[in-house]
């Protein structure tokens, strides 16, 4: 069954969504993540996509005290990302509460410090961010286009012991118009072994139920559940 991770976007402290990554479309839906994740929990979700928005445009860690408070408040499995481009990012990310790390950014513009992450936590603690624009890797908040080809680019690191991806299509990110299935497929057939978790443009359940037809594992969502085309009760029957 596929694994259900809502995501909870941060920007002052607040629960928030863009769409395309665009900051200036921000969206503020509750001023509490903590009480947002506790509703997630007693729903029976276990894991939590939590993203430092202002991290990753300020290119280091902002929000950690909101990541200390719902790893202190649930009992949820919380994966971070956002603004983790050094060292010292990292541990603050780990003493915070966070269970796994995602280097997007780092992976493009210091690839040896992430592969030192990889080696030092292991896989299971360390995931790769590939945010794809017309299958490029973005960074830097998305705000910047890497030279870097999807493909090749995961391969690099899966042959160097990434298990997990998360790849966002940034184009459907915050849109609801339905995720890169194809996309997801084509990733499948070439590492069918990877831990791949989709994210971006799920506006549906039947979106969650077609791309666990193809095999994606896991699934990352947001906007559709804080505008209410998914509801925590539909969620509830698969977790």
């Amino acid at each position: 069954m596929i694994e259900l991770i809502p995501a909870i976007d941060i920007i002052d402290g607040k629960c928030v969504r863009l769409s395309q990554g665009d900051y200036g479309s921000k969206k503020v839906y509750n001023e509490n993540p903590v009480e947002v994740a506790k509703t997630f929990e007693a729903h029976g979700i276990r894991r939590l996509h939590v993203v430092d928005l202002d991290g990753a445009a300020s290119h280091h860690i902002v929000n950690h005290r909101t990541l200390h408070a719902l790893a202190t408040q649930t009992s949820l499995e919380i994966d971070f990302g956002g603004g983790v481009k050094s060292d010292e990012d990292l541990q603050i990310a780990f003493d915070n509460g966070a269970r796994m790390v995602t280097g997007g950014s780092i992976a493009v513009t210091h690839p040896e410090r992430f592969l030192h992450w990889l080696t030092l936590y292991g896989s299971e603690r360390i995931i790769l961010g590939a945010d794809v624009k017309e299958r490029r890797i973005a960074v830097n908040g998305w705000k910047e286009e890497s030279t870097c080809e999807l493909l090749p680019f995961l391969e690099a690191y899966i042959n160097k012991g990434v298990t997990q991806v998360i790849c966002t299509d940034i184009a459907c990110d915050g849109m609801l118009q339905g995720p890169s299935v194809a996309l997801y497929e084509e990733i499948l057939r070439h590492h069918p072994r990877l831990h791949l978790i989709a994210s971006g443009g799920v506006s549906s359940m039947d979106d969650i139920h077609r791309l666990e037809a193809v095999g994606v594992p896991a699934v990352i969502f947001g906007k559709a559940l804080y505008e209410g085309k998914i509801t925590l009760e539909a969620l509830s029957k698969l977790c």
